[in-house]
This record gives C-alpha cells, sequence and structure tokens, in this order.
C-alpha cells in the first residue's frame, strides 16, 4: 500500500498541487493508497476509489507520530507532501516532497516571529532527514539549495515539476494595463510595495489598473487596500477566486506582475504563461527556473516596481514572456506506482 502523507498541507499552492496529485493517481493507479490529510480540509470532498482509504488527523508532530507508530509496517511507499519527512524509520520506500524554499533561505527584511518559526521547522527537517530515502523539488535551484542546506547527496534528489492545467476560458479581450496579481498574502508575498508602487505609477501616469486577490481574514492587509480604493486609485480587489475562474482572470489582462520575494515554484507565473499573459516579476532565481520573463525588477524597491509599471503601460515592442517548465506528473505517478 502507498502512502500518502499530506499532514500540514490546507491553502495555498500546496493544496491546489496536492489536489492534482490526488486527481491523476485516482485515474491512474491500481494499487491500493492511504491518504492522510490535515483536518483543516476535512470539508472537502475526494471521489477515492473504494479500495483507497483516507484519514483526516490535526496537524501536530504528536498526532502525526502517533499515526507513524500505530502503522509502522503497513506501507511499501511513503510520499511525505509536506517537506517534513518521516517521524519515525520505516522500512519502505520514502519520497518527501520539498517545496518551501523560505526553509532554506529566509528572506531579507522578513518578520522576526516568522524567521523564528521557519528557523525551528528547519531543524525538525534537519533532524528527520535520515527518515527519507529521497526528496522531489521543482526546479534546479532548490535542488541545490536543498543539497548544500541538508547535505544531500545529489542522485537522492528528483526534481520534478507538476501542476494542473488552467481553464482555458473563451477568447477574451485583454485589458493593456491590466496588472494582476493572484497570491495569498503572507509576508514574503510582497504586496505593501507592490500597491505602493503602483499608487506612485498612477499618481505619475493616469492609468493603469491593479488586480489582486486577498480576502477579509488577512485584516490589516485588506483594510489597507480598502483605503487605497477611498482614495480612488484603480485597485479591484476580488478577494478569493475559485480556481476555476482563474482562467477567466488571466486571460482578462495583459499582465501578471509578482514581486514575491520567495518561492519555490511560481505556480502563478506558470498558470499566467499557459493563458497568455506577459511576465513582470521580481529579479530573482525562481522567475528565471520558470520562465523568460518580459521585465524584471528589484522586488525590494518600490521605485524599480514603479518602473516597470511605466515600461509595461507605453512600450509597444516588448518581448513576450516564455515559459521553461515542463509538466511531470506522468513521471512522478511512474515513481510512486510502479
Amino acid at each position: 500500500m502507498i502512502l500518502i502523507d499530506a499532514v500540514y498541507i490546507h491553502e495555498t499552492g500546496g493544496k491546489v498541487l496536492l489536489d492534482y496529485l490526488i486527481a491523476e493517481l485516482e485515474k491512474s493507479n491500481n494499487k491500493q493508497i492511504f491518504y492522510l490529510f490535515d483536518d483543516r480540509i476535512s470539508a472537502d470532498f475526494y471521489a477515492l476509489k473504494s479500495s483507497n482509504q483516507s484519514l483526516f488527523i490535526k496537524a501536530s508532530y504528536i498526532k502525526r507520530l502517533n499515526f507513524y507508530l500505530q502503522n509502522k509496517t503497513r506501507f511499501s511507499k511513503v510520499l511525505c507532501f509536506a517537506n517534513v519527512p518521516p517521524p519515525i524509520e520505516l522500512n519502505a520506500e520514502i519520497y518527501t516532497f520539498f517545496h518551501q524554499y523560505i526553509y532554506l533561505k529566509i528572506p531579507k527584511k522578513y518578520p522576526i516571529k516568522n524567521s523564528v518559526i521557519y528557523y525551528l521547522k528547519t531543524k525538525v527537517i534537519k533532524f528527520l532527514k535520515s527518515n527519507t530515502d529521497f526528496w522531489i523539488v521543482q526546479n534546479e535551484n532548490i535542488k541545490s539549495l536543498l543539497k548544500a542546506k541538508f547535505d544531500l547527496s545529489e542522485n537522492r534528489i528528483f526534481t520534478l515539476p507538476f501542476y494542473p492545467p488552467i481553464n482555458a476560458a473563451p477568447s477574451l479581450k485583454r485589458n493593456p494595463v491590466g496588472f494582476l496579481y493572484v497570491s495569498n498574502p503572507f509576508p514574503h508575498k510582497n504586496h505593501y510595495r507592490l500597491i505602493d508602487a503602483f499608487c506612485q505609477f498612477y499618481d505619475q501616469e493616469k492609468k493603469g489598473e491593479l488586480i489582486l486577490t486577498v480576502d477579509k481574514s488577512y485584516k490589516l492587509l485588506w483594510d489597507y487596500i480598502e483605503n487605497k480604493i477611498r482614495e480612488n486609485y484603480p485597485i479591484k480587489n476580488l478577494g478569493f477566486v475559485k480556481r476555476e475562474d482563474l482562467g477567466r482572470l488571466y486571460q482578462e489582462n495583459k499582465f501578471l506582475i509578482f514581486p514575491s520575494l520567495t518561492e519555490s515554484f511560481g505556480l502563478g507565473i506558470v498558470e499566467a504563461l499557459d493563458s497568455g499573459c506577459d511576465i513582470l516579476a521580481a529579479d530573482m532565481s525562481y522567475t528565471y527556473e520558470v520562465c523568460k520573463p518580459t521585465l524584471v525588477f528589484d522586488p525590494y524597491d518600490i521605485t524599480s516596481i514603479k518602473n516597470v509599471f511605466i515600461r509595461a503601460a507605453y512600450d509597444k515592442n516588448l518581448e513576450h514572456s516564455s515559459s521553461k517548465v515542463q509538466n511531470k506528473i506522468k513521471e512522478l505517478i511512474e515513481l510512486l506506482t510502479l
């Protein structure tokens, strides 16, 4: 039996990738699978085969440890989906999907509380690293950093980027000065600098629209955006957008602007490219791993971001962005099921 350990996965890009992996496993695999889920997604429905099983548990080290102690001889293969290897050694083939760049390198000027939390989590991963046989990452940069951080041999790390296709929308007329940022507002997503840069751009040029997807649960940022809207800046905040509606949103706008300070993959960039957007992105290694962007900027410098808004709005000879990434979901499925 195969174990897919998805404890700690409950939102953002990791949840999108998990849902995609489950759908593909359920379509292609004839082996029994046990899914261990985070109870924060217990309301979600997964159409599993009758031969497969699932369990929701609280996302805690102790709960996860107890599960492994009670089932340590049950599985022949294990995929730990949330960066952290099993809490005990198992007589099985173990893969750990590592997709959190911040565990490898904390961004500059990151909140102290968040930095301490990530530092401690990194120590846990380092302590448990001998409990996994192999690691799976999304790009070569993460592979290099992971290898150095945890002193791993290169042949134990597989680079297997995978991502669900975005739903195609009917051909739509794009806003030529529509700047879209699809992202949850974690500190490293860099919304405040982006918003300030856009407002400076608008003050100067009186054109453009910034489209965001920040929901009300992030009150400080939500209020900041609402204040800017009340000041008559052309900012549209859509809140949480369902995945099936993203295709239309991308196709309504010419540009994806992506100021994140750190990414392990950059799913939003890949989705936007598949939908025909041009990419304005941070001058960071994750950008170049997935695409050839149209323009780049210093994500720590508001003026640099503002200048990219200006150039994108007026330069009619910009090169279109292009993708560098291939979906390797089939290779991942084979790795787990053969």
